[in-house]
């Protein structure tokens, strides 16, 4: 009699070892070119649980709110009183639902008309340019803008023309080749922690008749009065046309958001693909903003706490040689370069109970891999102090003096 020495293959598993040659050969340019020849058999984004005395720098809550007892609270009333919550479409929401409420609590605290709740940063930008650009169009970004907005962009069928980061003369002549169109651009890179020139670009813009994104996810909250972030820092709100922000950086909360005018608010709940087609928010995810945004309008102090542990990582940074001359804010980066050696300095750093995020490609240019270092308001002297021993701990480990990223500080000092 024979006796069956194994299982039934499940239906699931079936159907995927039939995939197609196309699928497979993407799956293997991951999981054996990348995966196992380059990296080792080690994943760039896998990594052991955080130990308790670690120094977590890879998490985007730089006003260390997420665990304010006021925002916790107004989340747990909200779910006892609205159990269940409202499944369908915002564009089915009538006029002084909540989250429009919300909306405009929000538009009046960036200085704007009116502005949109969606369901993500990613949702709002895509969302935004789907309804301002079209095929023909060109939507000319910098080349560190976010995903999401170059996403926006195959989603319109738009043409997207890249300019070099932060580099105005570069912007001028695309724009005078191709015309008038999009300007996007990040207002606080997430990469490096640069900031735009918008004014230089606003020139340029106003001269080409180009409309203006400006992605705030990364300095709403943390810059600007009251956090109202870099535009209206810079009492440019009047001229920028419209702005977007991921809500889950400073807001700690599960949202993104656009300012625009009550006009346009109309046509794009009737034209947006991502607001027709994904649920509104729920009634306690717009409580804990309702009382994040009321947070952050008093936090000014721990703005400043921001800024000054900014300043201290960077200088102590600089003169341990790193090159972070690329940005200025909360945001650092370690670029290594290659994916192996940027994996070698996440795990030197962790070892030293330093965690930031390793980004690759895509979300860097490939040979220019970073260990994404991202402050935040509730660090003390003792932690920043920890950073800089574990940096210069392991400059030799990490060949910090072979880094491309330093070669190009060593010729910048030469000129």
């Amino acid at each position: 009699m024979t006796i069956a020495t194994s299982l039934p293959i499940p239906s699931f598993a079936r159907a995927e070892h039939c995939l197609p040659d196309y699928i497979v050969r993407r799956m293997d340019a991951h999981h054996i070119t990348r995966i196992e020849k380059l990296l080792g058999g080690q994943h760039p984004h896998a990594w052991q649980p955080t130990p308790a005395h670690a120094i977590f720098l890879a998490g985007n809550d730089y006003l260390s709110i997420a665990a304010e007892p006021a925002l916790v609270a107004a989340q747990v009333a909200s779910l006892q009183a609205h159990a269940g919550g409202m499944l369908m479409s915002a564009v089915y929401l009538q006029e002084g639902s909540e989250q429009h409420r919300l909306e405009s609590r929000l538009a009046r605290f960036m200085g704007c008309e009116d502005g949109i709740l969606a369901q993500s940063g990613m949702a709002a930008n895509v969302g935004l340019i789907q309804c301002i650009a079209s095929p023909g169009i060109p939507v000319y970004l910098d080349m560190q803008a976010h995903a999401s907005l170059w996403e926006g962009v195959l989603s319109a069928q738009a043409q997207a023309v890249p300019f070099l980061h932060n580099d105005m003369t570069h912007l001028r002549r695309q724009v005078e080749k191709h015309g008038r169109g999009v300007i996007v651009v990040d207002a606080l890179y997430s990469t490096n922690g640069s900031l735009a020139p918008l004014l230089e670009l606003l020139e340029i813009a106003e001269r080409s008749d180009c409309v203006v994104v400006v992605d705030e996810s990364h300095s709403l909250g943390t810059h600007g009065p009251q956090g109202a972030g870099l535009v209206e820092a810079w009492g440019l709100g009047h001229r920028v046309h419209f702005r977007t922000a991921s809500l889950a950086k400073a807001f700690a909360g599960r949202a993104g958001f656009i300012s625009c005018s009550s006009r346009f608010k109309g046509y794009f709940l009737s034209e947006s693909r991502p607001a027709i087609f994904s649920s509104c928010l729920l009634a306690h995810e717009l409580a804990w903003l309702g009382a994040a945004l009321d947070f952050i309008m008093a936090a000014d102090g721990r703005r400043a706490t921001l800024r000054r542990h900014t300043l201290q990582v960077r200088e102590g940074l600089r003169e341990l040689g790193y090159n972070v001359s690329d940005g200025t804010e909360q945001i650092v980066a370690l670029e290594a370069g290659g994916e192996p050696a940027t994996l070698a300095l996440r795990q030197a750093l962790e070892r030293q109970g330093i965690f930031g995020a390793m980004f690759c490609a895509p979300a860097t240019a490939k040979n220019r891999a970073l260990v994404r270092l991202t402050l935040n308001a509730g660090l003390d002297e003792a932690a920043i102090d920890r950073v800089l021993a574990g940096c210069a701990a392991i400059r030799a480990e990490a060949g910090v003096e072979q880094w491309q990223s330093t070669r190009r500080l060593r010729k910048l000092a030469l000129v």
